[in-house]
């Protein structure tokens, strides 16, 4: 059986924030049917596939703080937030087949690494693909973007009661016009990506 390792990230276009990536390997008994790129998805059924895929998928999740952000550029903090979940799901792997009857060392010589986007976040071996739209290609990659997606709503719902002038609960940190005024006009809350253009 050939297994998917699908990466993707959520946080990219934010003005506060961390960016958060996941990495997913799937069972073959998954219901992929709950899936679909993270975006398509109601929150209700993003919030029910999160748990699904928490509890029977090998995965790992990586944040990278605003600060690390404003200091190595937002697509250096997107490679390593996803390196950090490919990390993160590479250490669980070998109890994770053991588990679900897998030989962890034939999935890990046959695994395939493939990231939705255009870039390649990190060398590894077996390489890494870049694949575009990948999140609405394969299952694994779906898996990835509603972990991702999912896991960084709830740090900024979190980051909502702190600071609840900022409406971080309502847009996540992107940049609609009532988060752009509100800094503007209150100045940046301590979570504000300052390297990020406010016009």
């Amino acid at each position: 059986m050939n297994f998917i390792a699908g990466i993707d990230e959520a946080g990219i276009g934010p003005l506060a924030g961390p960016v958060v990536a996941a990495c997913v390997i799937l069972p073959d008994d998954f219901p992929v049917e709950i899936l679909n790129d993270s975006k398509k998805l109601s929150e209700k059924k993003r919030s029910l596939a999160f748990d699904v895929i928490k509890e029977k998928s090998c995965w790992g999740i990586g944040i990278v703080s605003e600060k690390i952000i404003d200091e190595i550029n937002i697509l250096q903090a997107d490679f390593k937030a996803m390196r950090i979940a490919f990390d993160m799901m590479m250490e669980k792997l070998p109890l994770w087949c053991k588990k679900n009857s897998v030989d962890f060392s034939a999935l890990a010589e046959s695994m395939e690494i493939i990231v939705d986007g255009n870039k390649i976040p990190f060398e590894y071996n077996p390489p890494v693909k870049a694949v575009v739209k990948a999140d609405s290609k394969f299952t694994s990659v779906m898996a990835a973007s509603i972990l991702a997606k999912v896991q960084r709503d709830k740090i900024m719902v979190d980051y909502d009661k702190i600071y609840p002038m900022y409406g971080y609960a309502k847009h996540k940190g992107y940049p609609t016009q009532a988060h752009k005024e509100i800094c503007r006009r209150i100045g940046p809350s301590p979570i504000q990506r300052l390297s990020f253009n406010y016009n």
